[in-house]
């Protein structure tokens, strides 16, 4: 019954990409929906743009073991990166009109400054959409008792994402995105009351942690701490800014005040249904201590399914498993689409042989089964964890492209010459305490120091360069 629920409701979300195909005409069809999507749409895309594998297995696992100490990238950060994108950026970009957030590098700063952003944000999407691949893979694995390796079981998610994902677009991402948001909801709260009443009630659940100091979220008073937990919160919050998929979920709205609130609706969402397979996961504790505690030294990220397949009646599989699919095609899909038309668009288009629409069109379709196939073997032959790799997705947007967008719209004296040296000092900085200082040594975490040498060569360019003609403040 478990697996019969879950090919229909596959189908089902193949269905959803099939029928979006048909409102594709054209390329802005294609990548922000024409802009014509309403705000219960918008809210539902943005609040899915973060709800995937890591927020139903990756955080739950890393709060069990670390506490809230541990989880202030996600969802602290990258809630308020989608309400700070609401608030501060989303209705200076919907006025552009742009196709991509690199176009907004090309109109400020220049080709140069586009196509290296561009490049840093393609690259940001391998271990993101990475994850979402391997937690496919390791959901049908579950759901099959082992029949489906996890290999297979990755191949088989990523060519379903891929195949409603590659005809509709943005108009397929948004339509299943608000079909799954519903089916998450329900749920995972359905599933919260099931694992809280087993546990001995919600108030005992919430009790329970914080007796344990679970609750703990402030570092200890020092500086090494206090510096490791400002940058693990501003690598998701500030890095994740300059996304493509956050962007075109934005962009996708009918009108610019939809833009900004369906952008704090969902970031808000988000903040607050995260904390709900937390709190099924710590019941765990309570239900099964002895599962849990084998699976802390093993592997963390299957507790929640191990819960629910040995302690749960078949509804309540049912509904986690449908939550839990829900959450990674719908972030999976948005997040193989972003980085595709990214390359189609900023760094491809100047060089196909006729610059037609309809030629972009097929472009992007072409990058998204390649982009596809790159993610699904990242996603085979890593070891890292799906936290790890949605964590560490944000550190080359943070060095390279959240300076150059922030004082392109706010500083009237931030030009193509502090661009490049913004760029320049970053990955200066960055990438060599990245590769060779051994974790926890350096006195500022790589990508926070990477980021403080953005700031410094985006005002020393500025202020020593000519200011740009090309402004965006419109």
């Amino acid at each position: 019954m478990l697996v019969g629920f879950v090919i229909l409701y596959l189908l089902v979300s193949i269905g959803i990409g099939v029928y979006a195909a048909t409102r594709v005409h054209n390329a802005r069809d294609y990548v922000v929906a024409g802009r014509h999507l309403p705000i219960y749409i918008v809210t539902a895309t943005v609040f899915a743009t973060w709800f995937g594998s890591e927020t139903v297995l990756g955080i739950p696992a890393t709060f069990l073991e670390e506490g809230l100490r541990g989880i202030v990238s996600d969802p602290f950060g990258s809630s308020m990166c989608l309400i700070l994108v609401g608030l501060f950026f989303a209705r200076k970009l919907y006025r552009m009109n742009l196709l991509t957030l690199a176009d907004y590098y090309r109109k400020r700063y220049g080709r140069k400054v586009e196509v290296i952003t561009g490049i840093a944000i393609i690259l940001s999407y391998l271990g993101w959409v990475s994850a979402q691949m391997t937690a496919l893979g390791l959901v049908f694995n579950v759901l099959s008792q082992g029949v489906i390796t996890q290999t297979q079981g990755t191949l088989i998610g990523a060519a379903i994402v891929l195949l409603y994902t590659l005809y509709g677009g943005m108009w397929s991402v948004a339509l299943t995105d608000f079909f799954q948001m519903s089916i998450i909801v329900v749920g995972l709260l359905y599933i919260l009351y099931v694992a809280s009443d087993m546990a001995g009630g919600f108030g005992h659940v919430v009790q329970h942690a914080a007796d344990r100091g679970q609750f703990r979220f402030w570092p200890e008073a020092n500086s090494r701490d206090i510096i490791a937990f400002v940058a693990a919160w501003i690598t998701m919050m500030f890095g994740s800014i300059p996304q493509q998929d956050v962007f075109q979920r934005v962009m996708s709205a009918k009108n610019e005040n939809v833009a900004v609130a369906g952008s704090v609706l969902g970031g808000s969402l988000y903040f607050v249904f995260a904390f709900v397979p937390l709190a099924i996961a710590y019941s765990a504790t309570l239900i099964d201590p002895a599962l849990v505690s084998g699976l802390l030294d093993k592997d963390a990220q299957m507790i929640l399914p191990q819960l629910i397949l040995n302690h749960m009646p078949v509804f309540a599989q049912i509904m986690f498993f449908g939550a839990l699919l829900s959450a990674i095609m719908s972030t999976a899909s948005g997040t193989l689409l972003a980085p595709s038309v990214t390359l189609s668009e900023n760094i491809l288009k100047p060089y196909l042989p006729n610059h037609t629409d309809k030629t972009l069109l097929l472009t992007m379709r072409i990058v998204v089964v390649c982009f596809a196939a790159a993610v699904t073997l990242f996603a085979l032959y890593s070891d890292a964890t799906i936290y790890q790799m949605v964590e560490n997705a944000y550190k080359v947007t943070l060095v390279v492209a959240f300076v150059p967008l922030v004082a392109g719209l706010y500083w009237k004296r931030a030009n193509t010459r502090g661009a490049l040296m913004a760029i320049a000092f970053g990955l200066a900085v960055w990438l060599p305490m990245e590769i060779w200082l051994p974790e926890g040594e350096a006195l500022l975490p790589p990508q926070f120091a990477g980021f403080l040498a953005s700031i410094v060569g985006m005002a020393v360019g500025s202020l020593t360069g000519r200011r740009a003609h090309r402004h965006a403040h419109s």
